[in-house]
């Protein structure tokens, strides 16, 4: 893998050290910075591979955070905190992280995990930004042109998706009409192992049903199918962008 540019939000100075050590030992670049203005201040100014932050900030709140830096930084973003319950993981994901790892850890894991999160993003245009390949789907009131990767409301205009988001969205358009496994979405979208206590991807499809106004209770475009996964159950109308 190349070089990466890393962004570490910390501010335990021993852990600083420590990552920073690890980092130069394998070749890549990092910039720390220990409260959370200071992080907003350089994703605008700089740009990075990934992201890794604490919750625990001296200046502010971690998770309100997480939007912030959402509005000025694309690429992925790792939790790393020691607030180890599964609430905590959830609401850092539902926040908009895209990974999320526990103190104490092996630098090893955390190395993985980044590269795992590089990877998974630099897929989505790698795959489908083809313009010779790629299509426009159109379901409900939504237009999704898979070569620019922008999704629109006939009424609402443009909506932000991540990269995984994206991904996901490609998958079901691709699917319609087929139950898909958390499973298989899962190693789809995150390219690991399943584990069924991983809620990776129920969250990242709660995720894509709010971009989509999609009622969980009477949905018209993602079905849950109990004990399964989910479905996409919109019709869909698929043309080449050219």
């Amino acid at each position: 893998m190349k070089n990466l540019k890393v962004l570490s939000l910390e501010d335990d100075p021993n852990l600083s050290i420590v990552i920073e050590q690890y980092f130069e030992d394998e070749g890549h670049t990092l910039k720390q910075v220990a409260t959370g203005q200071d992080c907003l201040n350089i994703i605008q100014s700089e740009q990075f591979d990934i992201l890794l932050m604490d919750l625990g900030l001296p200046d502010m709140d971690g998770l309100s955070l997480i939007p912030q830096i959402k509005a000025h930084y694309s690429g992925p973003i790792i939790v790393v905190s020691g607030k180890a319950s599964t609430t905590d993981r959830v609401v850092g994901l539902e926040m908009g992280a895209d990974d999320y790892i526990v103190k104490p850890f092996e630098m090893r894991e955390l190395m993985a995990r980044i590269k795992a999160n590089v990877r998974r993003q630099a897929d989505v245009p790698q795959n489908h930004n083809n313009l010779d390949e790629a299509h426009i789907y159109e379901f409900e009131d939504f237009k999704f042109d898979e070569g620019k990767l922008h999704l629109e409301h006939s009424s609402n205009g443009a909506i932000d998706l991540t990269s995984g988001e994206c991904e996901l969205l490609i998958l079901f358009l691709e699917s319609q009409g087929r139950a898909l496994t958390r499973e298989y979405l899962h190693e789809q979208t995150r390219g690991d192992n399943y584990d069924t206590f991983d809620r990776a991807v129920d969250i990242s499809v709660t995720r894509l049903r709010k971009k989509l106004n999609d009622d969980t209770n009477n949905s018209k475009i993602i079905k849950t199918i109990r004990g399964v996964g989910y479905m996409f159950i919109a019709d869909v109308q698929k043309s080449p962008t050219n």
